[in-house]
């Protein structure tokens, strides 16, 4: 459906509306420090008041979003020092989780990331930042529903959104081509190491993806326009505002297939 999302099945409307917010969140089409009304965020997700207001909140109550007065909301800045700090803590939680699916795994969950692994290895090279980015979402709830702690989700949902907008202007603006090749590729270790029950190579392979993270982090901190960061910056400090009619339409998500 061109300029629209069709419903997703299943899924009931408020869950939709957060997956959809946190999708314009990570790729960026809400600017990081934009200004926007709850009104502007449900003609860019086409669902209605109720859903948007209750996925609004779980998204402050997460730190994606900040709550103004007079309904007015603000899409959370890039905070580089303290997403590095995100990322330490991120680090260890990835670990825990790693470990733990590698003993508690069921089999079709094994054959899930078994289809996921393949699909990496032959579609990877020609992937932009987007369609990784929902291989990687899956990837990421796949390893935390097979660790048996589905109560991380609700943590680590939020620090791979940060993680995920960071990787996407890192790669957008910066390291391009090769840094998503180096992404794909760290991500496949752990995969693989997982996939052998190897848990002290899988916890070393998730190490291994949040030291790339915190070097996106600093070369963002070296080169990225300040701007970009936060739009606040923009105009020689002026605050910049956000209205609908300067928001980008809703586009189609790319889907995967349930494994």
């Amino acid at each position: 459906m061109s300029g629209a999302w069709a419903l997703d099945r299943g899924t009931d409307l408020t869950s939709t509306a957060y997956e959809r917010i946190e999708e314009l969140f990570v790729s960026m089409r809400i600017a990081p420090g934009a200004e926007l009304r709850t009104q502007d965020l449900q003609a860019l997700v086409g669902i209605g008041r109720t859903p948007v207001h209750q996925a609004v909140r779980r998204l402050a109550a997460e730190t994606l979003m900040e709550i103004q007065p007079r309904n007015g909301l603000r899409v959370s800045p890039i905070d580089l020092s303290r997403e590095k700090r995100l990322a330490l803590l991120r680090r260890d939680l990835d670990r825990f989780v790693a470990a733990a699916a590698i003993g508690n795994m069921t089999s079709n969950q094994r054959a899930a990331l078994h289809h996921l692994k393949r699909r990496l290895e032959t579609e990877g090279a020609a992937m932009d930042v987007d369609a990784f980015n929902v291989v990687d979402k899956y990837f990421d709830k796949l390893l935390i529903h097979a660790s048996g702690e589905r109560f991380l989700e609700r943590v680590l949902s939020p620090l791979h959104a940060i993680a995920r907008r960071i990787g996407y202007l890192n790669l957008k603006h910066i390291t391009g081509r090769d840094g998503l090749d180096t992404t794909i590729e760290r991500h496949l270790a752990i995969m693989e190491w997982v996939l052998r029950g190897n848990e002290e190579k899988a916890c070393a392979a998730s190490d291994a993806l949040i030291g790339l993270s915190i070097s996106m982090l600093d070369q963002l901190e070296e080169q990225i326009d300040p701007a970009l960061l936060d739009v606040r910056f923009a105009t020689h400090g002026a605050p910049v505002q956000h209205s609908a009619a300067r928001l980008p339409e809703p586009v189609t998500p790319a889907v995967t297939s349930a494994g």
